[in-house]
């Protein structure tokens, strides 16, 4: 598929959009990135998972202990996900590039090719969200079918049963499986990767030692192989699941879209902003817990329209961008409370089973 272009129409929303938040942020004089707020929260996540990886590692705790920590790291992985990688990969934890650089380079560590996150999610996922045969993100094929355009083969009928199964498996698979695909074929789907320099090289394969190092080698060496399989497959089913349920409850909901180019032309009928609306959801924005430990990716709406402004700013700008949304006319997709996007995601997939 060619590169989809967006309509520009003569009254730009999303230029609208972009007046309101920057008026906001001139009267209150507050930076766009996080802050002490964000700073104290990621020191706070880092410092929870060194002691509980130390713990289990060197200290062995006992059984039940060791399945709770276990499950504990794997929660712990993902809120770093989200608070401190993600705001870093889109430049929006500091107003210094290279303390952005470094709370993006914790995906590494975790487990994860900042490189190629980069790529999948910075380039072409916020770029073209929800368009099949571009955006990653809804590319499970064969096994779930995310998207009307994509082909149906008889086990999506019951896709709304066993989905969870691979989201559980998305640690290990994007660990162990997924940016090796990716370097080795040098594409992110079809999208071709930006070349890599002999430092980028250097670092793909460097963090990846550090990686097992760090997770299988001096586990196994410390606890043995029995005692590290199952914590491991606790710490990355947990890890694994939750993220992929946060990131798939913004997109892959009943009320989202999954506009396609025209075939001849490759125009979409809609400019970026709007495309963004219609094809992201927001859920449980009002639930402090959830948004502090999604790092604001309930409030999904806002940060597609405004990545490079930090998630410690989204439930004020989500004021603004609602308000502009109701005089304009514009979808807002939001879902008031956690189970009903669920539900929704649910009542989703069961479409696309049936389609």
């Amino acid at each position: 598929m060619h590169t989809p272009k967006f309509a520009r129409p003569d009254q730009s929303f999303h230029v609208e959009l972009k007046n309101r938040i920057n008026d906001y942020f001139e009267r209150t004089g507050k930076s766009t990135t996080g802050g002490i707020r964000l700073f104290s929260k990621a020191a706070f996540l880092i410092v929870s998972l060194s002691i509980i990886y130390i713990v289990l590692v060197f200290f062995t705790p006992s059984t039940p202990w060791a399945i709770l920590l276990s499950a504990l790291l794997g929660a712990l992985t993902a809120a770093i996900g989200f608070n401190v990688m993600h705001d870093g990969g889109h430049g929006s934890f500091s107003k210094y590039g290279f303390v952005n650089k470094g709370a993006a380079i914790t995906a590494e560590v975790l487990g994860a090719s900042h490189f190629m996150w980069n790529i999948k999610h910075n380039v072409i996922h916020h770029a073209y969200t929800n368009i099949d045969g571009i955006d990653d993100d809804i590319d499970a094929k064969p096994f779930l079918r995310m998207a009307p355009t994509q082909k149906r083969y008889k086990m999506h009928k019951f896709q709304h049963y066993y989905f969870w199964i691979f989201y559980c498996i998305l640690h290990l698979y994007w660990s162990l499986l997924s940016d090796y695909q990716k370097y080795f074929s040098g594409k992110v789907g079809e999208t071709p990767l930006k070349k890599m320099n002999t430092k980028d090289h250097i670092s793909f394969w460097g963090f990846k030692l550090l990686h097992y190092s760090l997770f299988i080698i001096i586990p196994i060496i410390s606890v043995g192989f029995t005692s590290w399989i199952i914590g491991f497959l606790i710490f990355s089913v947990v890890a694994g699941f939750t993220l992929s349920i946060v990131f798939q409850l913004a997109h892959t909901v009943e009320d989202t879209e999954f506009p396609m180019p025209d075939s001849l032309t490759g125009k979409l009928d809609d400019e970026w902003a709007i495309h963004q609306l219609k094809t992201t959801a927001n859920f449980s924005t009002r639930n402090r817990f959830i948004s502090w430990f999604v790092g604001g990716l309930n409030f999904q709406i806002e940060h597609h329209l405004f990545p490079k402004i930090s998630h410690i700013h989204y439930p004020q700008i989500s004021k603004i961008i609602k308000q502009a949304c109701e005089e304009y006319g514009v979808k807002y997709v939001e879902y008031r409370r956690m189970h009903q996007a669920v539900w929704s995601h649910i009542s989703f997939l069961k479409q696309m089973g049936r389609a």
